[in-house]
């Protein structure tokens, strides 16, 4: 990686740290907005909220996003690839892309893709449990 991607990904941290946590109108009053954080666009002709004044939570803007080099990698600063059989390895290069096995794959495939993954030289971001506790030592991450 270059030390212009990493300075990237170090950029997009550093705005996430800052980037406050957006949570729906009303959140301070009814505990189901609170407990199911979902953003919703305040839209009522009065809304506070809205209209951005002080004293109200922030509201979504594209201020916040981070450097778009950077966007939807994973921390590592490699592309994730979700991968659901053996045979979807094959068009990837182990030196850009992060593997994530399906979550609807059975142990016994997962761990067929897991070593097939590991010998062709790919990083397993959620490798089988079995495997991750007695053998992994952290390759995933």
């Amino acid at each position: 990686m270059s030390s212009g991607f990493e300075r990237l990904l170090r950029l997009r941290n550093e705005m996430n740290k800052e980037r406050p946590e957006f949570l729906r109108h009303l959140w301070w009053k009814k505990p189901k907005f609170k407990n199911e954080p979902k953003w919703r666009k305040p839209k009522g002709i009065d809304n506070k909220m809205r209209r951005q004044l002080k004293g109200f939570p922030p509201v979504v803007k594209i201020g916040y996003r981070g450097p778009s080099l950077a966007r939807g990698l994973h921390p590592t600063g490699l592309k994730p690839v979700v991968v659901h059989n053996v045979s979807e390895l094959e068009g990837l290069n182990p030196a850009t892309t992060i593997i994530y096995i399906s979550g609807t794959v059975g142990f016994r495939k997962r761990v067929e893709i897991f070593n097939a993954a590991l010998s062709k030289g790919f990083r397993i971001a959620n490798p089988p449990r079995i495997i991750q506790s007695s053998t992994m030592g952290g390759v995933g991450q």
